[in-house]
């Protein structure tokens, strides 16, 4: 690939991944409440989702979408609902993305890695601004008069790690504050402001 092309590509995918999106603030509460270990396994999970979205969006996810109109509603109403369901736990302050009030022991139960991964990997791809990134934007950097196997995994590579570093750049302001939010409340004010995102955007994909 030529190397003008690169250099656009690169700060555009990095202005797109580290902007506030369902995917950060995922990375972002996690952190805050089970720190940047354990949320390297939703990181693992979300990257493949990103992934697949972008070969899905490659080889032409949109146009058979259209043809099937009933196939796109139903992931559309998929994805909203994991979202609102996410969305409440987080306002509930319970499950697998808060803490317990302080003085409470942990849950025994603490999200394992498989679910960590799960919620990821499915974060990513209910994901909006994931599609309309790679429909939208990804088309452009990629030349039709040459293979599109080399291309796309050269782009992939290059946003994955991208995607990689913002995570981790959430995660470790998370695990930061952390130690500023020693107090239940405020830790269930953090999980109020996610979980807010998480059903705003989930109503909103619903209902667009």
């Amino acid at each position: 690939m030529e190397l003008s092309t690169l250099a656009l590509f690169v700060p555009a995918s990095f202005f797109a991944s580290v902007t506030p999106g369902l995917c950060m603030m995922l990375s972002l509460s996690l952190g805050i409440t089970l720190g940047v270990r354990q949320t390297l396994w939703m990181m693992v999970g979300e990257l493949i989702g990103v992934a697949s979205v972008a070969i899905t969006s490659a080889l032409g996810a949109a146009v058979l979408m259209v043809q099937y109109p009933t196939l796109f509603q139903l992931f559309k109403y998929c994805g909203a609902a994991y979202l609102a369901w996410i969305g409440v736990q987080m306002w509930r302050s319970r499950g697998q993305l808060a803490l317990m009030d302080q003085g409470d022991t942990v849950d025994a139960s603490r999200p394992s890695r498989r679910a960590l991964a799960l919620q990821g990997f499915v974060t990513a791809v209910a994901n909006p601004k994931g599609w309309a990134f790679f429909i939208a934007l990804l088309p452009p950097f990629i030349n039709d008069a040459k293979p599109l196997v080399p291309q796309l995994s050269v782009l992939l590579a290059i946003l994955l790690l991208l995607e990689a570093l913002c995570l981790l750049i959430y995660a470790s302001g998370g695990q930061a504050l952390s130690r500023l939010l020693e107090r239940s409340e405020n830790v269930r004010l953090v999980n109020r402001i996610s979980g807010t995102l998480m059903l705003s955007v989930g109503a909103w994909l619903a209902l667009s």
